[in-house]
This record gives C-alpha cells, structure tokens and sequence, in this order.
C-alpha cells in the first residue's frame, strides 16, 4: 500500500510541476509577444492635433496616466493642492509688497490645470499681463505662434508676447499642456516648441563655445528629456516695452550670474511697496538649480523622476502622470538606489526639512532688514543714504525667493540651495546694519 501512495504521489507532484512549468512557459510566450507588440496607428496626427484625445487613439497607456495630471496628492513640503502660499507664511505678503503675488500666490496644480489656474488668478484679474505668460500655459503654442508670424514661429512670439494677455488666451483652442508640446505627431521624437528655451539654450551653449546651438537637431535623447521640462521650469522676464519673453542665461544658470545679467540690463520687476528697493521676482528655477546638482552631473534627467518607465504587462511604458517622485519613489528611485522607500523618502525629507529651516531663518533676516530700512526711513533717512540698505534687499531676496519659488525644496541641488540662502542670511544682515547705522 505504502508503495501504491508514493508513486500516486510522485505522479500528482509531477502532474503539477508539469503544469506550472507549462503555465509559466506560457506567460513567458505571452510576455514575448507583448514586448514585440508595435503601435497601431488608429489615427493620423499632425501639428493641427492638439487635443490629447487624438493621440490616445494611437497610445491609450501613456494617455490614461496623462489624465491623472489632475491629481493633488501632497508630500510633507510640496504638492499640486492650490492653498495660499501668503496665507499659509504670512510674511512673504509684506516681501512682495506693491507686487502682484502680493495679492495671490497659489501653489501650482498638476499640468491639466496650467491653462485653467492662470485664468483664475487674481494676478491675471488685479493686474495687467503679457501674452507672453501663454508660452508655457496653453497647448499647442507652436502652432499658434507660427500661425501669428505667418509661418515664423519667432516673429509670432514676438507678435503674441506683446499682446494683452485677455486677446491671447483667444487664440488657444483651450488646451493645457498637451502631448504636441514635447513630441513630434508624426515621429514621436522629444522636441522642444517653446521660443523662450531656443533662445534661451542658444545664450547658454555660446558659454561653452558652441554657436547656434538647435537642441532638436543638436542635443542627445537624454538631454532632451531634460530639455523638454526645462522649455517652461525655469527662470525668465518681460524684456522691455515689446514684453519679450527672455531666459536670462547668456552668463550661466547660476543664481548669482543671473543676478548680474539682470544688473547689466537694467531691471527690475517693481520697487517695494514699503522700503521703495528695487526687486527682482524669481520665477520657478526648477532647471537652472537642478543644474546645480548631483542628479544632473550624473545625467540623471527631470523624466527619470518625475516620469519613471512602469510595465503594461511586458510593454514599458513612460509614466505621464508627472508628478513628486516622493509620491512614487519605488520607481522613482529605487531602480538606482539599492534601499527601501521609506529610507529614500526619509534622506529626501531630511533634505527638505533642512532647507526649510534655513528659508525660515532667511525670512527672519529680511524681514529684520526691512523693519530697519522703515525705521530709517522715519528718521528722515533718504533713498540716497538708504543705497547700500536697498542693495541688500534685493541681493537677500532675490535669493531667498530664488529657493522659495523652486518646486522641490532644495533636493534639486541641496548643498547649492543651502549656499544660496547663507547668502540671502548675510545680505539681510548686512543691509539692516547699513540701515541702522543711519542716524
């Protein structure tokens, strides 16, 4: 009997195993298949298809996660939920006195809502504002601005910069950013469409000794998968009665060289509403302060984070909900970084908490500067004699908003950010003994 047991039993287990290998045999066979599977055009896309509807006919994956860019998940120090940044540290209302964001200063939303926020802000409704603020807003700008310049894609920037911004939203078909903005319909190729970074790029290669520089003819695929979210995060200003969209890069990225192309231009974005300085604003230097840091020395690029490859079954599919890495950091991060996500995220809030502290202090600095530029100024002390006083306040601010306005709270370039705000700490110093010293 015992022997009839194992040889029923040795047939059992040899049917299963048999049956498993067959079963995974089959899923390899099935994985294979799916891996070779190529696109199936459904539709033709050309420069008229803006609407993301279009192309997810032809790539229905990487569409379901581009729809997901409504999303308002928060990490501990960032996010995509639109609270009042002024309201939520009050004193960054008394640092942009006079200043638009002094009324409104929302945390930005995911890309779904970049055409939708910039109509709802009250710095579009109080204020007066350039068609140029449309380059990174609307979808399909390139054709836009090509229609404009009848065929020139710079002359029509240059037409639709200058326009009030209330007759340029007319010309969109009311699309945010949108597929058509980073790939070529007809190749699928990174490309960059926005004037600002072309020119922009051009300046910043002429450092290194190259002329002319065209990223969509010159740069490598993963330099454009930097380039491609570097075409809107990034620094930039109005040059001029014509509003020219500028990025003020033809002396570097770096915080200060910046500030000094700014200097020798001659602007400025308003004087303050209390201390009557003249100030800069910082945009969102997402790409210049990345720039700064490791992630980029070792080509590590904005898609590799924010956009992480996922698996569709065998297929690799680019994740288009574009969002923190800290909110993903399983394929965010650890394909190069051999720990678990919680200590991923724990170096990455370290960072973060860090570079908090420091703003923090930053702000105390100057808002100390600007009580003592006020108080010097009651005691009769003129904007002569308040000179040096006033240089501070821009040197300090420009550096504190600088870090404020970047998106990621210092992790971009963490020592970089840290030296930047040392900086601001020092002017802010600096500048209310000058004004102290007023009598």
């Amino acid at each position: 009997m015992s022997r009839i047991l194992v040889f029923v039993g040795t047939i059992l287990i040899t049917a299963l195993v048999t049956v498993g290998v067959t079963a995974l045999l089959m899923n390899v066979q099935e994985r294979k298949a799916e891996s070779r599977w190529k696109q199936v055009k459904v539709v033709d896309l050309d420069e008229t298809s803006v609407d993301p509807k279009e192309w997810a006919k032809n790539y229905p994956n990487e569409y379901d996660s581009y729809k997901r860019t409504v999303d308002t998940a928060r990490t501990r120090y960032g996010g995509s939920e639109a609270y009042s940044k002024i309201d939520q540290t009050p004193i960054w209302k008394r640092i942009f006195s006079g200043y638009a964001f002094g009324v409104e200063y929302r945390e930005e939303r995911g890309h779904a809502f970049s055409l939708e926020d910039q109509k709802l802000t009250e710095r579009t409704k109080q204020f007066s504002q350039p068609g140029a603020c449309l380059q990174c807003h609307a979808g399909g700008m390139k054709q836009i601005y090509e229609i404009a310049g009848n065929g020139d894609l710079h002359a029509g920037f240059a037409k639709v910069n200058k326009m009030p911004l209330q007759e340029a939203w007319k010309l969109t078909r009311g699309h945010p950013i949108a597929c058509i903005d980073c790939h070529d319909p007809k190749t699928m190729e990174l490309r960059v469409t926005r004037p600002g970074f072309l020119n922009g790029i051009k300046e910043l290669k002429k450092l290194e000794g190259i002329e002319n520089y065209d990223p969509n003819t010159m740069a490598t695929r993963q330099e454009m998968r930097a380039f491609v979210c570097g075409q809107c995060h990034v620094e930039y200003f109005f040059k001029g009665p014509q509003k020219q969209l500028t990025y003020p890069w033809s002396k570097g990225l770096k915080v200060e060289q910046i500030e000094k192309f700014y200097e020798e231009d001659g602007h400025i974005d308003w004087k303050h509403a209390e201390t009557g300085a003249p100030v800069l604003k910082a945009q969102h230097p997402e790409f210049e302060l990345w720039s700064q840091g490791i992630h980029a020395r070792s080509g590590v690029t904005c898609a590799d984070c924010h956009m992480p490859y996922k698996r569709e079954g065998a297929m690799k599919v680019t994740d288009h909900h574009i969002r923190s890495p800290l909110l993903n950091a399983s394929r965010a991060c650890l394909p190069c970084h051999h720990f678990s996500e919680k200590e991923m995220i724990d170096r990455a809030e370290t960072i973060q908490q860090r570079t908090q502290d420091l703003m923090t202090r930053a702000e105390t600095a100057l808002e100390a500067l600007l009580d003592g530029i006020v108080e010097a100024k009651k005691r009769g002390a003129s904007d002569e004699d308040l000179k040096t006083a006033f240089e501070m306040q821009k040197k300090a601010q420009w550096r504190l908003d600088f870090v404020s306005a970047e998106n990621s709270m210092g992790f971009h370039a963490p020592q970089e950010t840290a030296r930047i705000l040392a900086e601001s700490i020092d002017y802010a110093r600096q500048g209310q003994v000058a004004a102290q010293s007023l009598k």
